[in-house]
């Protein structure tokens, strides 16, 4: 391992880990196409970062001098796609490689340009050299580069040192600048923890405890996919339980966490959790998982909690079922939107939940045959192994899918 100059380490091809063999085929073409065309190519990153751990990417990234314009050229299979972010897709199928122009710092200038008065950055389209774009990026594990010229690994930020200690670090001197120009980089802190088992820089955690009013700046639907993140990789339960720790939750999830704050007989926080413990099995045994069963999760407990007060005034079960469901979701929009292909079928998830319990006449048949009955019965499940529904109840449903030929989805 060698330094090229006081700013840039450069690994030497035969002094890391990383082997062309673990690199997606597309990923190469990418690479060596963009080489091929004189521009600069490297992957970074994620895909490096996980390469160099010995962990299996899931997707790999390119950074390059060219202009996204330029990719579009040497690319027929390409998109250009986002404003803040302007970035290239090179479609293979179904695998996509996103390539990056390198960004540049920009100056004072234009700083009042690009950020809005907290400090957040809005637009970010300045272009600038490989080491401005190492600099500009969140944590020091992230901004590794792989060079396809000479198969080095190339490191701006002292990210080999914390990949080495297992330490999250943003890049800079004032963690809470970062967190202000990119509030998301607060749940990313939390999910790479989660994810790598690394802990976090004690600078870059004091503002995790401090600032989560941060988030409120951030638009709904761009915590829609930050929580699908958190939350369905495999690592849900651990995320959750950190971002409760750091007092993040409540930003994302209001009344539930209003609802976790007044256990009943220690059900609540045992039901999402449960839940989540399931759902990252479920990710990790690679069946599928849905974020409409996710959401009804999150959201059951302040659901359950209207539901009942409404019931006792001599609503339908239904209805109160209904109008419960409604309101939460309502309040919930204005902080993590939720696509209504998984609000509704969620909402259809609580509202059979009543409907379990109508086991007469062809009820059980009516049921057992609505699209989101499978979805369903798993939550009653879940809902009887902490508590709150009966086990006779849930044993019943289970012997009548049984006589039935049903299969639960699990």
């Amino acid at each position: 391992m060698y330094r090229d100059s006081d700013s840039c380490r450069i690994v030497p091809r035969d002094q890391h880990g990383i082997s062309r063999a673990n690199i997606s085929e597309n990923a190469l073409k990418v690479l060596y196409r963009l080489k091929q065309e004189g521009y600069q190519a490297l992957l970074v990153g994620g895909g490096v970062r996980d390469l160099l751990l010995g962990r299996e990417p899931k997707d790999f990234d390119v950074a390059t001098d060219a202009r996204p314009e330029d990719v579009r050229r040497v690319f027929r299979n390409c998109r250009l796609i986002g404003r803040r972010f302007r970035l290239a897709h090179v479609h293979f199928g179904q695998e996509i490689i996103e390539v990056a122009t390198f960004r540049g710092g920009g100056d004072e200038e234009d700083a009042s340009d690009r950020h809005t008065h907290n400090g957040m950055i809005v637009r970010d389209n300045r272009y600038g050299t490989l080491e401005e774009d190492a600099m500009r990026r969140d944590f020091t594990v992230n901004a590794l580069y792989y060079n396809i010229a000479d198969f080095s690994v190339i490191d701006y930020a002292g990210g080999l040192e914390d990949l080495k200690a297992g330490r999250l670090r943003l890049i800079g001197d004032e963690p809470e600048h970062r967190y202000r120009e990119d509030p998301v980089r607060m749940l990313r802190a939390i999910r790479f923890a989660a994810k790598l088992g690394f802990s976090i820089d004690p600078a870059c955690e004091r503002p995790l405890l401090e600032r989560g009013d941060l988030l409120s700046g951030v638009p709904a639907a761009r915590l829609f996919v930050e929580v699908l993140k958190l939350f369905l990789s495999g690592i849900g339960l651990h995320a959750f339980e950190k971002l409760r720790h750091y007092g993040l939750f409540g930003h994302l999830f209001p009344a539930t966490e209003d609802c976790l704050a007044y256990e009943d007989h220690a059900f609540p926080i045992t039901f999402v959790s449960r839940g989540l413990a399931n759902t990252d099995r479920r990710v990790q045994e690679d069946k599928p998982v849905t974020p409409a069963f996710l959401f009804a999760l999150l959201l059951w407990e302040p659901v359950r909690r209207r539901y009942f007060p409404l019931a006792d005034r001599g609503l339908a079960h239904h209805d109160a079922m209904v109008q419960a469901g409604g309101e939460v979701l309502a309040a919930q929009l204005s902080r993590v939107s939720i696509p209504k292909r998984f609000s509704l079928p969620m909402r259809e998830v609580w509202e059979l939940q009543p409907r379990f319990e109508q086991l007469d006449g062809k009820r059980p048949q009516r049921l057992a045959a609505h699209p989101c009955f499978r979805a369903a019965y798993d939550f009653l499940v879940l809902r009887a192994e902490c508590g709150e529904a009966e086990p006779e109840l849930v044993d019943w449903w289970t012997r009548f899918q049984g006589a039935n030929g049903e299969d639960s989805a699990g």
